[in-house]
């Protein structure tokens, strides 16, 4: 073995010995070679929220009261309570993610973690045995384990790549990252949709046009090692007599992606996606302790003009037994990339609900309208300045507590700034 002069001139003074620097070598070697390809990266969002009408209190009574991560309450968050972003500066989150992506070989192997920290993570996944003084799922840190799963690949045909641990959710238009999406604030079809998993998923690619995936897990709803009956959590009465409460009953779910070929022309690189999720989900995702069926179909399409890229998203989700009510929304999106720099993004939105209950934010038929503009003056640095309009289209007084009793205030319009380091 080869030593630095350092090393030799120790050892010659009897400082060290050249077994023991030998050994040290080889351990420093071994730790080298397991983490030579893993990789460190996230970002910092933070943002600043004016709610031109209505500000101050009288915001409790309208819809951005429920927008997820905004208002008063953390809709999207299982229930939870955070803290409100109205009318002031925000830290949303900070993203730490830890991986080790998988190579080309036929029984590759890797991992990922995703941890977040700060208001964007209260509730938003649950730990199965962190319960609150009132018998509640705690939900007020805000520190969260967005992910943290292994990934095998086994070659059967293509091969199959498999995921194990908690993932987020497979179907949906947005995603949690906000520089990932072409709005800063979400949309109400982001709302109805689950948003992560304990279990096992299989993703396999059938070719350039075609893949699929499917999984098992736990629950529909947030909670890591959560189970079907509330196991862990403060009540575990929950046994109906069709099996609703068993814990032995998982959540299933499936995907397929359809991406058109480079002989498409201009629209080359569009796709189609459909996926579903069926599974239990507790009380605190806005309806009883029941089973939930969640369907999304979407699209991402490229135009014959180069800069413009639209986009389609529907979500659909059907709440059974104790609490039965559907629930879908209908988004439109489009952005126009003006240069490197500068793009503009617009969405479009539908939501109605076919029930009324007071513990579910999204009964209320309503729509919304969002801009949003885009300049990326630094590097790694995404900059946007966004207008949102939304607007109740029924009569509040119908819907109780859903989104307050004064009917004068079911209009909203927010203005929003918004700043992410990327690293």
């Amino acid at each position: 073995m080869k030593f630095n002069k350092w090393t030799v001139g120790l050892a010659a003074v009897g400082v060290v010995s050249l077994a023991s620097a030998a050994r040290a070598d080889e351990k420093m070697n071994s730790l080298q070679t397991a983490l030579s390809n893993t990789t460190i990266s996230g970002y910092v969002s933070a943002s600043f929220n004016y709610a031109i009408t209505p500000g101050g209190g009288k915001n409790q009574f309208s819809p951005a009261e429920l927008i997820p991560f905004q208002g008063q309450r953390n809709s999207f968050s299982e229930g939870a309570q955070a803290p409100t972003k109205q009318d002031g500066f925000n830290l949303d989150v900070v993203k730490l993610t830890i991986a080790k992506p998988e190579d080309e070989s036929p029984w590759a192997s890797g991992y990922q973690v995703d941890l977040i920290f700060g208001p964007d993570a209260v509730g938003y996944n649950t730990s199965a045995n962190a319960i609150e003084n009132n018998g509640n799922v705690g939900q007020s840190s805000d520190f969260a384990i967005k992910q943290a799963y292994v990934t095998l690949r086994t070659p059967v045909g293509n091969g199959i790549d498999w995921k194990i641990g908690v993932f987020d959710t497979i179907i949906g238009y947005e995603v949690f990252d906000a520089g990932s999406n072409p709005n800063y604030t979400r949309s109400w079809g982001y709302a109805i949709e689950p948003t992560e998993h304990t279990g096992i998923l299989a993703s396999y690619k059938l070719n350039d046009m075609f893949s699929f995936s499917a999984g098992l897990a736990n629950t529909l709803s947030a909670g890591i090692n959560a189970r079907d009956g509330e196991s862990g959590f403060a009540n575990n009465s929950n046994n109906k007599p069709d099996g609703a409460g068993s814990f032995w009953h998982k959540t299933v779910m499936g995907s397929a992606t359809f991406t058109a070929p480079s002989s498409w022309g201009w629209a080359a690189g569009s796709s189609i996606y459909a996926g579903a999720v069926y599974g239990f989900t507790s009380s605190t995702h806005g309806y009883a302790n029941d089973y939930q069926l969640n369907w999304y179909g979407g699209a991402t399409m490229n135009t014959p003009w180069k800069q413009l890229t639209a986009g389609i998203a529907f979500d659909y989700a059907e709440h059974y037994l104790a609490a039965p009510v559907n629930v879908w929304s209908l988004g439109v999106y489009a952005t126009y990339k003006a240069t490197d720099k500068l793009s503009f993004s617009g969405r479009a939105e539908y939501v109605e609900g076919d029930a009324v209950n007071s513990s579910s934010n999204f009964n209320p038929d309503l729509m919304e309208l969002t801009a949003t503009v885009e300049y990326d003056l630094w590097a790694n640095v995404v900059s946007r300045v966004e207008l949102r309009y939304d607007h109740v289209l029924d009569d509040l007084n119908s819907v109780g507590d859903a989104l307050g009793s004064d009917i004068a205030f079911r209009t909203s319009v927010g203005l929003y700034a918004n700043i992410i380091y990327k690293f």
